[in-house]
């Protein structure tokens, strides 16, 4: 379906170069998974792991797991034939965003995790301002996260070829066809003008917060770890 609707003129070559980066891409999972799997159940035989630890690592092998069922969901997607439907084949934005989504908490846990074990944790005093910047910290990682979903939405309906002029899209600051589905709700998910008009809205509101966050940031004293990682956030923020 994809051949005939899409790539009817496509090399030998060409989908040879498509295949490997996908067949690369699922190899490379599963070693991730074995690398995660594999010493996991080594330690655990061993006695290495504490009661906690041992459900902290039940909980990542799971999602190593589950991440590799919503990649396999993902592509099972796009492979569907839909009846009466002329449309470009491609694999449903709602579940490249989740399989995007679970990556991502995949990876900051295993971070988090691994941090955790590494580095003594600071005592810092409990102030106002500390537990002002931790709660704002947290905030703008939530911010952060949506705005990569919205990413995915983006992808998942070829969204970044509609407008490709900033900051106004085309000739306006808000499109005409902003909210051109009905209901109204499925615009935002379904709208490619609408998903590109809302990730371009979040990546500017996170590198927003993440400068606030320096900012209110520098007036609290904080270990040379804590600043280091905070104004490496903005450094990375303002690249990206």
């Amino acid at each position: 379906t994809v051949f005939n609707s899409l790539n009817h003129d496509m090399t030998l070559t060409e989908f040879k170069f498509i295949w490997y980066m996908e067949y690369s891409h699922r190899m490379w999972g599963r070693v991730v998974g074995l690398a995660y799997i594999l010493p996991a159940a080594y330690f655990w035989r061993k006695g290495w792991l504490s009661r906690p630890m041992k459900g902290c690592v039940l909980a990542l092998c799971g999602l190593v797991c589950f991440q590799g069922l919503l990649g396999w969901y993902m592509v099972k997607s796009g492979l569907e034939e839909k009846p009466d439907s002329y449309d470009i084949p491609r694999v449903s934005q709602y579940r490249l965003a989740a399989h995007l989504g679970s990556a991502l908490v995949l990876y900051s846990a295993s971070l988090w995790t691994g941090l955790s074990l590494l580095l003594p944790q600071h005592k810092l005093p409990e102030s106002h301002q500390l537990l002002r910047l931790r709660q704002f910290a947290h905030g703008t990682t939530a911010l952060i996260f949506l705005t990569a979903l919205s990413g995915a939405f983006v992808a998942g309906l070829d969204a970044g070829l509609v407008y490709n002029s900033f900051p106004k899209m085309g000739e306006r600051w808000i499109p005409d066809d902003l909210l051109a589905f009905s209901p109204i709700l499925r615009n935002l998910f379904e709208n490619p003008t609408t998903v590109q008009f809302d990730h371009r809205i979040l990546g500017i509101a996170s590198v927003t917060a993440v400068t606030a966050l320096y900012l209110f940031s520098r007036n609290i004293p904080l270990p040379h770890r804590a600043r280091m990682a905070v104004t490496s956030l903005l450094a990375v923020a303002c690249i990206q």
